[in-house]
């Protein structure tokens, strides 16, 4: 039986329905897949980026940190150097001081006499020459030369030697010193200084460590002591 026109055209709606339902599902399900694929090259991608946004302040945190440890470090040398020149500068303080004690004693003749007695001695004693040459300050070239004749006699009874001691009186010592004498022998190669400033440098540096325990306490960090 042949179709009518109405049958065939219902049939072709029918058909076209058909595909457009095939049609929607099928763009549906692209749709789908895409959102799909969207939210996870979405979700990829903010974690890249959520990594390195976590690694970037971590490293910005050390460096924060590192930074911080320098700076604590640098003041902390900052401050143990500041305490050192305040030692230092006590120190010095107290040498200055001592050296204002040493030339005291030279304006007290009794003293200064007795002082240069044992100076003079025992330049002799390091010497062991035949023949000495003193130097001194001008200002004390007669209680030098007492001091002298007082000391060749005991120099002589001890070593049984004879000994000529002669006072240089064309270069003398500065008279800004505070004191004391030098002892060469004949030559002038052989020098003794028993300069007032002289023995004080030598004892300062004998008793320093004395000195700073006196005025500072122990070192806690020494482990050895001399």
């Amino acid at each position: 039986m042949a179709l009518t026109d109405a049958d065939v055209q219902k049939q072709i709606k029918h058909m076209m329905a058909f595909i457009e339902q095939e049609a929607s599902e099928k763009v549906e399900e692209i749709d789908a897949k895409a959102e799909e694929e969207f939210n996870i090259e979405k979700g990829r991608l903010v974690q890249t980026q959520r990594v390195k946004i976590m690694d970037y302040y971590e490293k910005k945190e050390k460096q924060i940190e590192q930074h911080k440890k320098i700076q604590m470090s640098n003041l902390m040398n900052q401050a143990r150097l500041k305490v050192l020149k305040t030692r230092d500068d006590m120190i010095t303080d107290l040498l200055i001081e001592a050296r204002q004690k040493l030339a005291e004693i030279a304006q007290d003749p009794a003293r200064y006499s007795t002082l240069l007695e044992g100076l003079i001695l025992q330049g002799f004693y390091q010497l062991l020459e035949e023949k000495v040459i003193i130097r001194c300050r001008k200002q004390d070239v007669e209680i030098v030369q007492a001091a002298v004749n007082r000391n060749i006699p005991i120099f002589r009874e001890a070593v049984k030697n004879n000994i000529l001691v002669k006072i240089d009186m064309e270069r003398f010592l500065p008279s800004s010193i505070c004191g004391g004498v030098e002892l060469y022998n004949d030559n002038g190669k052989i020098k003794v200084s028993n300069t007032l400033e002289n023995r004080l440098e030598l004892l300062a540096q004998q008793m320093m460590p004395e000195i700073r325990v006196s005025l500072f306490g122990a070192n806690p960090n020494r482990k050895f002591k001399d």
